[in-house]
């Protein structure tokens, strides 16, 4: 029991680790919450800096959620996995590091879970996205609708109730961190994806 509260602990402190304002931050020497949406997470970073800076910190976020799944789905099962993956997210979504403050939308970092403990739904999801962005270029619609998905996935590549119900909540969770882009959405005012150029300072 403690080895298994010392992974789920170890999968929020990983979570936290703000990896989208740590590379501009060192890179650019630039405070990423100053621009864009103005949260730490992939999409922003990529929108405001480009794929040089977007493209780390989305596979840094990926590996910050399916690391503590994995290691909790090997050592203890589905259900250590599933509390590991969690704490990965809501450490993403609310960081310690940053005082407890806005991070993350938890995409990238509950793709990395739903790899760790669901890979079929994953790999499915991510295509449902590429399909989604492409036709559309809203990264909060491609999110949302991937997001959504996930469970349903889940369920249909027979994992585990645990899993889908992790699933399940990770799905609400990122469309409730995403409740600003629907109502822009909604309302025709929401940026399609484009690059905003930002030197930052030196």
């Amino acid at each position: 029991m403690i080895g298994d509260a010392i992974i789920v602990l170890g999968g929020y402190l990983l979570g936290s680790i703000p990896f989208g304002f740590l590379i501009p931050r060192v890179v650019r020497h630039d405070d990423i919450r100053r621009h864009g949406s103005g949260n730490v997470g992939a999409s922003n970073v990529w929108r405001v800096y480009g794929r040089s800076l977007g493209i780390p910190v989305a596979l840094l976020d990926i590996a910050k959620g399916f690391v503590p799944a994995l290691v909790g789905l090997e050592v203890g099962g589905d259900w250590v996995g599933v509390l590991a993956g969690a704490a990965a997210m809501i450490g993403h979504a609310r960081p310690v590091y940053l005082g407890f403050s806005r991070g993350g939308k938890m995409v990238a970092t509950a793709g990395g879970v739903a790899f760790a403990l669901a890979p079929l739904a994953a790999f499915g999801c991510v295509v449902l996205w590429l399909l989604t962005f492409a036709a559309f270029r809203y990264a909060s619609a491609a999110s949302m609708i991937a997001a959504s998905a996930l469970p349903v996935l889940s369920y249909a590549f027979g994992a585990s109730w645990p899993i889908v119900t992790l699933t399940t909540l990770a799905a609400f969770g990122v469309i409730a961190l995403h409740r600003h882009n629907v109502r822009r959405l909604l309302a025709g005012t929401e940026p399609r994806f484009t690059r905003t150029v930002t030197r930052g300072t030196s």
